[in-house]
């Protein structure tokens, strides 16, 4: 069987503001606070993509690390979660 792909024109614009996010936007995704975030990057459990006086993170990368931090939040905290 053949696949067919059709090329759109990337837009960068629609790119960064669907798929990057700040320090603040990952705070509210993983549901974190500011210092565990720090936390995180100190021990390279997170790595921003770009660091110039702001944070920049892939959303791809959030969303894995979100799914991580809930598995972990249902083994070590299970009362939250009955």
């Amino acid at each position: 069987m053949t696949e067919y792909y059709i090329m759109e024109k990337f837009d960068p614009k629609k790119f960064v503001m669907e798929e990057v996010l700040t320090s603040t936007e990952c705070i509210e995704l993983l549901g974190i606070t500011r210092g565990r975030l720090s936390s995180l990057i100190r021990s390279n459990k997170i790595v921003p993509i770009k660091k110039a006086g702001v944070q920049l993170y892939l959303k791809q990368d959030m969303l894995k690390k979100k799914a991580e931090l809930e598995a972990l939040r249902i083994k070590y905290r299970p009362w939250e979660h009955e």
